[in-house]
């Protein structure tokens, strides 16, 4: 029997790798859900964007087919309100918030926090951009974000005007820097 009932997760990821799959006999839930996590696709640079809807940190309905074709979308992952590296990021959107609009994109950033949780980062933190709640993480399912440890990943997504990735970026210690790889994108662009 495991100490304390959880299994060493070198052994649990070594055993995978040699058996291929998440094998639930080989694994607790916490490790197959990781593994499984792993295996999603991601998506990439000329794929479409899935369409949701998702309400924001005021109780408004953001839906992607009210902006694909009229707007650039700046798309943003991030794992936790309030946490120094998420905080960092969202200000560097912040600060950069009138390039992006010159650009014609709309910004918003996703996560599983609520939206009582993301109306007071937004306030605290004078944010001018929605902060979406994607409660279960529905939405970061379906763009394949990858997990870091124990927490969702950060990944920011440049979608054009026709519903397809133009950019992406994951650095999930940089927080600030997924708004200047943006900035030099659509400077490129």
């Amino acid at each position: 029997m495991p100490e304390n009932g959880v299994e060493n997760p070198v052994t649990i990821l070594t055993q995978v790798k040699l058996f291929g799959a998440a094998n639930p006999h080989l694994c607790n839930g916490i490790y197959a859900k990781e593994i499984k996590s792993r295996n999603m696709k991601n998506i990439q640079v000329g794929d479409s964007i899935p369409s949701f809807i998702l309400e924001d940190q005021n109780g408004r309905k953001f839906d992607t087919k009210d902006y694909v074709g009229k707007n650039k979308l700046i798309i943003y992952f991030y794992p936790k309100d309030e946490s120094a590296v998420c905080t960092a990021e969202a200000c560097a959107f912040r600060d950069s918030f009138a390039e992006f609009t010159d650009e014609g994109a709309v910004v918003v950033g996703i996560n599983s926090g609520s939206i009582e949780s993301h109306y007071d980062f937004a306030q605290k933190n004078r944010l001018p951009f929605q902060l979406l709640s994607d409660s279960g993480n529905k939405v970061l399912k379906q763009f394949g974000i990858k997990p870091w440890l124990f927490l969702t990943g950060r990944e920011t997504f440049v979608v054009d005007l026709n519903g397809k990735v133009a950019f992406r970026y994951r650095a999930f210690l940089d927080g600030s820097g997924h708004s200047e790889k943006v900035i030099e994108f659509l400077k490129k662009a």
